[in-house]
Order: structure tokens, then C-alpha cells, then sequence
């Protein structure tokens, strides 16, 4: 396993790392094979997990906490994120200072921990002001409850706004980014790299596989796997990705993978990995064999040949207009 800085900051990060369940685990055979695959991360060096409070309504917390918690703290880098609704009640949800101050509090006790190592802010709250979000999270860098914060998907106004309001009041810098980042979805190269980039901000992408589109388990011309995900996803988030266009692309980029000796997922994950400015590439693994597949994709480097054939299969344009 290979490791980089969090952005400019010293925190040393695997290049994968693991997401959490978001289904309830306990008191089933998928818990036994959940604690196998944190383990077994352990064991190939992976040191980055990655949570939410709204995940399971805080099951995923109390679950990954409790695996967590049979190694040394030293050992490993654990996040979660706040926002979304965690109750009824007017105040339980968004990027308050009231709400910030009572999730972080029930993450913290949820997962048996004196302090998080990232925190993020799931979406951006429109009714809350950034510099009260700012403000609380500085705060909670100061009282030592978090490390690190950061933001999931807010857009690269809304980021660089975050970066010089912290800035301008002399508060702890925004430092990670986590947005979703992968074959199909490749947004963040138009602006928010760059920005990343130049202030130093790490990114830990998401949806690194765009929900199984690029493991090649979907194929053009074949029925959808019994029990996948896209025969149960209720957002239909899945399906949506699973065009003619993307499935033609997949077809493509499966014989490139099988000459190269990996699965298709391994190298979706190592051409992600291709990107000096990328910190982690958070997958998810519900069975042992999928976190080797991923772990391979910090070892394998693709050849210049071999990104030159996958660009011009994906075809990407990215949108540029020039201001003014």
C-alpha cells in the first residue's frame, strides 16, 4: 500500500481506503464478513475509513467504532460527515452550530472516540451562513474533538468562498475535500482540482466505481444480476448510469484491463489514482475478494499508452468558457 500527504498537510493517508455499510449489520453473517474486510484492510495496509452519521441512522458509526476499536488509534484515520437529517425537529439537521456541536457529539460516542481524524460537511446548508459553519468546526479543531474538516459535494464557488472566509477570519483552513470522482463522472477536473491544488486541499473521492457501472458486472446486452444493486436501488441512480453510451465505454475498456492482468474495478481505481492532486479513493467491499481487487489498484501504474487509449475511449470535454 502506498500512502500521500493529505494535501499539503503531513497526514498520511492510504491511497485506498474503506467506506462504511450503510445497511444494518448486527447479528448477521454479513457482520462477520464486514469485520473480515476491516481487517483484512488492516492486514494490506489500508489506514483510511471513512463514515457518516446518516448511514444506517448511526448503526455504521456504532459498527465501524466497535471493529476500530481492536487496534491502536495511532493505526488508523477515521472520518464521518453531518448534515442530513438525524431527527424531526427543526434543528436537527444542516450545518448549524447547534446541529454541528450535537452530531459531532453523538458521532464521537457512537463510535467510542475521544476525536475524529476528518469531518465533513455532507452538502452545503443554504440557510446557515458559511462563516457559522466555519466558525464551529475551527472551534471543535481547537478543542481537539476533530483533526481535519472538509466538505463533500459543494461546488467550486462554494469551496473557494469556504477557503478565504477562513482565511479573512483567521480560522483553521478548510483542508479535504470528498467529492465523487470516477470514469463516468469526471466534474472536478474542470475547476475544483485545480483549486484543490492551489491551496493545498486534499481529496478522498467517492463513488470511485460509479455504483458498480465500472466493475463490468453490468454488461451491454445482458440481463441485470439477480440481487445487484441495480435491482433494488430505489434512487435509481444506477440505472441511470447504466446508458448505452457507458455501457459501450465499459465494453471497451474491459479488454484493456484484461490485457493488463486486473479486474476491470482495479483499473477504474488506479486510473483515478493517476492524479497527483486525488489523496484516497474511498471503495466500498462487502466481500473479501472485492478489497483485493481494490488494494491491487495502489501498486498498478498505467502506462502512458494505456491512459492514452482510455482517454480517447471515454472521450471527455470538459466544459470551458472563457469569461469576459
Amino acid at each position: 500500500m502506498k500512502y500521500r500527504n493529505l494535501g499539503k498537510w503531513g497526514l498520511k493517508v492510504s491511497e485506498i481506503a474503506l467506506g462504511s455499510w450503510v445497511t444494518k449489520l448486527s447479528g448477521t453473517e454479513a457482520e462477520t464478513t464486514a469485520k473480515t474486510v476491516v481487517n483484512g484492510a488492516f492486514d494490506a495496509g489500508v489506514n483510511f475509513f471513512d463514515c457518516a452519521d446518516a448511514y444506517s441512522g448511526g448503526d455504521a458509526e456504532r459498527f465501524l467504532g466497535k471493529i476500530l476499536g481492536e487496534h491502536k488509534r495511532s493505526e488508523y484515520i477515521v472520518s464521518s460527515k453531518v448534515f442530513f437529517p438525524m431527527g424531526s425537529g427543526a434543528n436537527e439537521w444542516g450545518l448549524s452550530r447547534k446541529h454541528i456541536v450535537e452530531q459531532l457529539d453523538h458521532t464521537l460516542k457512537n463510535m467510542k472516540l475521544d476525536y475524529l481524524d476528518l469531518y465533513f460537511c455532507h452538502r452545503f446548508d443554504p440557510t446557515t451562513p458559511i462563516e457559522e459553519t466555519l466558525q464551529i468546526l475551527s472551534d471543535m479543531v481547537a478543542a481537539g474533538k476533530i483533526l481535519y474538516y472538509g466538505v463533500s459535494e459543494w461546488s467550486p464557488v462554494q469551496i473557494t468562498e469556504a477557503i478565504h472566509l477562513a482565511k479573512e477570519n483567521h480560522l483553521r483552513p478548510l483542508s479535504v475535500i470528498q467529492p465523487q470522482y470516477n470514469m463516468a463522472d469526471r466534474y472536478i477536473e474542470d475547476e475544483i482540482i485545480a483549486i484543490c491544488e492551489k491551496y493545498g486541499v486534499g481529496i478522498t473521492a467517492f463513488s470511485p466505481l460509479a455504483q458498480g457501472l465500472l466493475t463490468g458486472k453490468y454488461r451491454k446486452g445482458i440481463p441485470l444480476p439477480a440481487g445487484s444493486r441495480a435491482t433494488w436501488q430505489k434512487d435509481k441512480q444506477l440505472l441511470n448510469l447504466l446508458s448505452e453510451e457507458n455501457l459501450d465505454k465499459v465494453e471497451k475498456l474491459l479488454p484493456i484491463a484484461e490485457k493488463l492482468g486486473v479486474p476491470l474495478s482495479t483499473l477504474a481505481l488506479s486510473w483515478i489514482l493517476r492524479k497527483k492532486q486525488i489523496t484516497s479513493v474511498i471503495t466500498g467491499a462487502s466481500k473479501p475478494e472485492q478489497l483485493i481487487s481494490n488494494v491491487k489498484a495502489s501498486e498498478l501504474i498505467l502506462p502512458d499508452n494505456v491512459l492514452d487509449e482510455i482517454e480517447t475511449i471515454l472521450d471527455y470535454r470538459p466544459f470551458v468558457r472563457k469569461i469576459g
